[in-house]
């Protein structure tokens, strides 16, 4: 089982600790932040890029590929009723020079990653509110 654990750091500061991994998560000051880490929605387009980015840097090292000039951008609009992301795209920077099998090898690559998998397959969400030791009624 994944497990990262997230405390409330102050104003609209949350830290988000993972073993021995940090990421702070913040808002923009115009949204009473300070701008001191990626906002949620960022934070979600970071781990589907990353998550891209290695199972594409993986096929090509498997295929001894160059991996000069790898980049991964993902990109997604804002949609309403309800709020949510949507549209995401994922733009894969490959080596000059790959052929058409392997830019289509890498395409299946990054369709393999779990996070991408997991958003084209909606999971399953339980919310459970518990109360503090000692919490104010």
């Amino acid at each position: 089982m994944l497990e990262v654990k997230v405390q409330h750091l102050g104003a609209v500061q949350f830290e988000a600790k993972a073993g021995r991994n940090t990421v702070v998560s913040d808002q923009p000051e115009s949204n009473n932040g300070f701008d001191e880490g990626m906002t949620p929605p960022e934070l979600l387009l970071a781990s589907l890029g990353t998550c891209a980015g290695y199972y594409a840097v993986d096929y090509l090292k498997r295929n001894h590929l160059s991996l000069e000039g790898v980049q991964v951008r993902v990109t997604a609009e804002k949609a309403k009723n309800p709020a949510r992301l949507d549209d995401f795209k994922i733009e894969v920077e490959a080596p000059a020079g790959l052929s058409e099998e392997h830019i289509k090898g890498v395409e299946e690559a990054v369709h393999r990653c779990l996070i991408h998998n997991t958003l084209r397959h909606p999971p399953k969400i339980e919310t459970v509110i518990k109360r503090t030791q000692g919490a104010a009624k």
